[in-house]
């Protein structure tokens, strides 16, 4: 196997396309895992550090999100290496061109993802005639400003916690990560009577056992400062978040935060999984071997691309928000279901699921389409 490609078996990638334009400044990589069930929707990812390989793991967990959630779409995820606080004149400038050099990639759709938003999906629609979670001006369902995935990971976090025998009210909720999905998580979470007790933002930490006050930390982000500028809380080290005691662990923000070096201080019952790929593989088996339930990402957290699908067919953010609500209670309910009855593991369970899709809408396309 490709050292660059975790995932390459008969699902896929379809297709992996390297863009690199040095006088531009450009470099990208766009993974298409699996067409089968329509064009890719997956979001393009802007950093510094981001790989070939990560957007390999993440377009295949875009083709298992998308089926999972029943979507007529494929797979894909694109990785832009730069820093996404460049000036605003520079980054329009990379956007723009990494969406010219897909004009006729017809086989991918773009959204936003971590270092990009409704803005830079404007830009790509602007040059390409296609781009998802588009500003409301667009006619667009702006998913971060509404909280769509976090809105999905509330629900998951209820029916998780139901499945559990524990109510949503009272639960202690700990939230690393408090930028486009952790925070609406939070407030999602909070306004349905949870407790958030500790939370974390790419600056710091902080814990407070009887309750953070949620809309002194909202407004605390919202004037450009860190969660760690919060009065009244313990401010504690990142690598003792994971150790903090709660019901509910919720990992919102970069990729394999939890793993076999730290994954037994982990003290919650349930850990939803609000990013993609928060959890390592290895990792992910220890909690369910010590009896700590996970609601896997493409399950979890699809409430964006859900989103993104029925913005583009048509639909009114009431109707996408209602479809998010009813696709991720019922399959988060039926993944746990089936890891009970089964003897599985959630993601074992979820996959099965997926792949049941993915499987057969291949057996309807051509040998190749996919």
């Amino acid at each position: 196997m490709h050292p660059d490609l975790p995932y390459a078996d008969d699902l896929g990638p379809a297709r992996v396309i390297h863009l690199h334009q040095p006088a531009l400044g450009l470099a990208a990589t766009v993974v298409l895992d699996n067409l089968a069930c329509g064009p890719a929707i997956g979001g393009l990812r802007m950093a510094l550090d981001v790989t070939t390989a990560e957007c390999a793991r993440l377009a295949r967990a875009m083709t298992l999100k998308n089926a999972a959630a029943g979507l007529p779409h494929g797979g894909g995820k694109s990785v832009l290496r730069a820093d996404p606080r460049l000036p605003v004149a520079d980054k329009e400038r990379l956007i723009r061109a990494f969406a010219a050099a897909l004009r006729h990639e017809h086989g991918y759709i773009v959204g936003p993802d971590m270092g990009t938003d409704e803005t830079c999906m404007a830009w790509v629609k602007d040059e390409i005639g296609r781009a998802v979670g588009l500003p409301r001006a667009l006619g667009g369902i702006p998913l971060d400003q509404i909280g769509a995935t976090g809105w999905g990971v509330c629900h998951a976090t209820e029916v998780a916690l139901a499945g559990l025998g524990r109510p949503l009210e009272g639960a202690r909720v700990v939230v690393q990560g408090f930028g486009a999905v952790g925070r609406h998580a939070a407030r999602f979470l909070v306004a349905r009577g949870a407790r958030l007790v500790a939370v974390a933002d790419s600056a710091g930490a902080i814990h407070r056992p009887d309750g953070l006050d949620l809309e002194r930390l909202l407004a605390l982000k919202a004037g450009g400062g860190s969660v760690a500028g919060y009065p009244d809380a313990e401010r504690i080290d990142a690598d003792r978040l994971i150790g903090v005691d709660c019901e509910v662990w919720i990992p919102a923000a970069r990729p394999d935060v939890i793993h076999a070096g730290n994954v037994d201080r982990l003290r919650a019952m349930l850990l939803v999984q609000g990013a993609n790929i928060p959890v390592t593989a290895d990792a992910e088996r220890s909690l369910h071997a010590r009896g700590v339930w996970v609601v896997p990402d493409f399950i979890a957290n699809a409430g964006g691309v859900i989103c993104a699908a029925f913005e583009l067919h048509g639909a009114t953010e009431g109707a996408a928000l209602a479809a998010v609500e009813e696709r991720i209670r019922a399959n988060t309910a039926a993944v746990l279901e089936r890891a009970r009855a089964d003897a599985t593991t959630p993601r074992q369970a979820a996959e099965a699921l997926a792949l049941e899709r993915v499987r057969g809408a291949m057996q309807t396309r051509r040998w190749g389409v996919y």
